[in-house]
């Protein structure tokens, strides 16, 4: 893919990678993703906001054929897929001045091995002229590192958001609108990265909403060339009240925890409530985390493996917990064989999580008409503690 003009004097030249299928060995990627970096071009100095990843280095020295100087190398995020070849940039274009926070000083030198004191620290509201361009930089601690920044170009009302706003997908389009549902995609980008942040996302959206914005940036995904749309979605992701849901993370060894799931499900819509089970032993945990934005009740279910949970169930609840969604009402049920400790070992492991915990229900083996009957209480309970909120 060529070198692609974003706005006059503005140019994509970053790097889609169609075949990556997963992300910081853990987060699945259906469908590729893209390491997005920009070259502004002023009359008096040329910037480059961003590096691609490391594997995708021929794809950016092709964009940069024929660019003979490059007088700033804004590192707006430490991380490999956004700064990577910083340091290979600096050896091709020596007279570069790193441009970052304070707080990334340390940590280029830790990361990228780019002495601090060869990084310029920029403050909050800073600017740099180019000629014709400025750079406006703004500080977006947790977003989703605590050195992360903005950049904005107030001339052409184009924001350079770094992780924010971003989306985990390869396409040809450049932009959004040259995108056919790219807000499942970004949704999934949000739950998967963006979601343990989402109280400091609120204030960063403040910051953004003070800002002329045309067009929106990321460094993964599609350009926003119609902000107002990934706003609108970011302020109800982040902000916005859980809806009548219910998602049930479970495993069964022999069918009895597999049974009990089945029983609750129905007993949830049966009134209501939207019930979603995922099968950890199988589950795309994207797929997982997309559904947590907008829960109001998580169901951890299990069988008792010796005598805790089962670990596929212990990766939810850790999941679930390290996601910090804004779930409201938390439960487990399941089975064992002789005794265990599943329901306490799995309230320590999501200690995190900000809901009500609700009395679990767990059968002594295959479940009986009383557990069924326990099950349909349980239901009841969290259509009562749903009441009022959207489907």
């Amino acid at each position: 893919m060529k070198r692609r003009e974003v706005v006059p004097g503005i140019a994509w030249v970053g790097a889609e990678d169609w075949d990556r299928r997963l992300f910081d060995a853990l987060i699945p990627l259906p469908d590729g993703t893209s390491y997005n970096a920009y070259l502004v071009s002023g009359r008096e100095r040329t910037a480059l906001i961003d590096t691609v990843d490391p594997t995708k280095a021929d794809v950016l020295w092709n964009h940069l054929a024929g660019v003979e100087r490059i007088d700033d190398l804004v590192i707006q995020h430490v991380e490999q897929d956004h700064s990577g070849l910083a340091a290979a940039v600096l050896e091709r274009y020596p007279a570069a001045r790193v441009l970052a926070t304070p707080k990334a000083q340390g940590l280029i030198a830790d990361h990228l091995g780019i002495p601090a004191e060869r990084v310029t620290a920029v403050a909050d509201g800073e600017t740099v002229a180019l000629g014709g361009k400025t750079l406006q930089f703004i500080h977006a601690p947790w977003v989703h590192w605590p050195e992360t920044m903005l950049t904005y170009v107030p001339e052409d009302r184009l924001l350079f958001t770094c992780d924010l706003f971003g989306s985990h997908l390869a396409t040809s389009g450049l932009l959004a609108s040259e995108v056919d549902d790219l807000e499942a995609s970004a949704k999934r980008y949000y739950a998967e990265i963006m979601m343990p942040f989402a109280k400091t996302i609120r204030g960063h959206l403040e910051k953004v909403r003070k800002l002329d914005v045309r067009t929106i940036a990321p460094s993964h995904g599609p350009i926003h060339d119609k902000p107002a749309t990934i706003l609108a979605a970011y302020e109800r992701w982040a902000g916005g009240a859980p809806e009548n849901q219910v998602v049930i993370p479970y495993t069964s060894m022999h069918g009895s925890t597999a049974k009990m799931v089945e029983r609750l499900t129905d007993a949830l819509v049966a009134r209501g409530v939207a019930a979603i089970p995922f099968n950890m032993a199988v589950t795309d945990l994207g797929a997982y985390a997309i559904r947590l934005v907008d829960a109001a009740t998580v169901v951890f279910a299990t069988p008792t493996v010796l005598v805790g949970p089962h670990p596929n169930v212990v990766l939810a609840a850790a999941l679930t917990a390290a996601l910090r969604p804004k779930l409201r009402h938390a439960v487990v049920i399941g089975s064992y064989g002789w005794a265990g400790k599943a329901p306490e070992t799995i309230q320590t492991l999501a200690a995190g999580l900000s809901a009500e915990w609700l009395p679990p229900v767990f059968a002594r083996g295959a479940p009986t008409r009383e557990t069924f009957d326990a099950l349909e209480r349980l239901a009841e309970t969290i259509a009562n503690k749903h009441a009022g909120l959207k489907a």
